[in-house]
């Protein structure tokens, strides 16, 4: 399988975390595990039909909650747009991002430009979205940067101290903006902080200190947070 990320153009950068493609194996078939990551996605298959994606359509994927394995056969090719957390209301207008949490639907018609005018992706890509792109109405970007400021060791009420909002308007702007609550957020940006550190550990350094530099009660805490991001134990990373 060969995964490409591109930057986009930098009037973009504060709204689009990255243009993807993924191209299956020669033969064979190879399957990856996707972690949540806070993020929306729109997704083109311009490959074969696979399992959930006809050929030739786009699908917006709301944002993960759980693991989810991608398997890919040598007929695959996707073109994705990731959308940085909040961000998606940049170049849309719609009804809440938590109705499409951990789902996916087919996107209607204009939402994603035709495949017809991507003959060169990220510039067919970068124009579409600088003619829809527009202040969000929102105040979620200064939440998100204090909490990953913090790497996710900041508390709900700290946050609506902090930023001058009541913990009921922050639950709704997250579920209508990214999708999921202020809490669960704050455990995706703790979890993949710690397994970063999990990943570039030294042999000496033990999951129990891990734990507790990471934010977690203990090593069991934190076993069990891996393990529901990830589907798997710490130490089979």
């Amino acid at each position: 399988m060969a995964y490409t990320s591109l930057s986009p153009h930098p009037a973009l950068a504060s709204y689009i975390d990255a243009y993807w493609s993924v191209r299956g194996p020669v033969e064979g078939c190879t399957t990856s595990r996707i972690l949540p990551d806070g993020c929306v996605d729109i997704i083109y298959n311009v490959g074969e039909d696979m399992a959930s994606m006809k050929s030739g359509s786009a699908y917006l994927v709301g944002t993960m909650t759980r693991p989810f394995d991608s398997t890919v056969t040598p007929g695959t090719r996707l073109l994705g747009i990731r959308f940085k957390p909040a961000a998606f209301s940049a170049f849309y207008r719609f009804s809440s991002l938590h109705e499409l949490t951990d789902d996916a639907i087919e996107c209607e018609k204009g939402l994603a430009p035709a495949l017809s005018t991507l003959r060169d992706p990220v510039a067919g890509l970068n124009a579409f979205f600088l003619a829809k792109l527009s202040s969000p109405k929102h105040v979620l970007f200064p939440v998100l940067e204090d909490i990953h400021r913090h790497h996710g060791l900041v508390r709900v009420e700290e946050l609506t101290k902090r930023h001058f909002i009541t913990v009921r308007q922050l639950e709704r702007s997250f579920k209508y903006h990214i999708g999921v609550s202020p809490k669960e957020f704050i455990n995706q940006v703790r979890f993949r902080r710690a397994l970063q550190v999990i990943r570039h550990k030294r042999p000496d350094v033990r999951l129990g200190d891990i734990a507790e530099a990471c934010g977690y009660y203990d090593q069991a805490h934190l076993a069990n947070e891996i393990r529901k991001y990830t589907g798997a134990s710490p130490v089979r990373l």
